[in-house]
């Protein structure tokens, strides 16, 4: 069983910076383009982020492009998402999902094209 495990969410202020890491274990972390995901309260799960499995491509949404950066390091099977100018509005459950390279159903930005998630880590933002 494939599994997820994201860490480094917490409290900051406005302004501040957070950086998120997921931990993956039992798959070929290099086969998975990776993505981040978040949702806040009464809300939709929201595409943030995502990287492909070799790293050389990006995606942002237009929310987070210029604050957010996502990286990835397949020899220890991780990706980061660094935070910076975090605002009110960035508030949410981060979620980190997998989903193979060679899997072109679904849009990328889509929560329903990955097969692959973890447990969420709580990022809360304070103005």
């Amino acid at each position: 069983q494939v599994q997820l495990v994201e860490s480094g969410g917490g409290l900051v202020e406005a302004g501040g910076s957070l950086r998120l890491s997921c931990a993956a274990s039992r798959l070929t972390f290099s086969n998975y383009n990776m993505a981040w995901f978040r949702q806040a309260p009464g809300q939709a799960r929201e595409f943030v982020a995502a990287i492909m499995w070799s790293g050389g491509r990006s995606t942002y949404a237009d929310s987070v492009k210029g604050r957010f950066t996502i990286s990835r390091d397949n020899a220890k099977s991780t990706v980061l998402l660094q935070m910076n100018s975090l605002k009110a509005e960035d508030t949410a459950v981060y979620y980190c999902a997998a989903r193979r390279f060679d899997d072109y159903s679904g849009n990328s930005y889509s929560a329903r094209a990955y097969a692959y998630w973890g447990q969420g880590t709580q990022v809360t933002v304070s103005s």
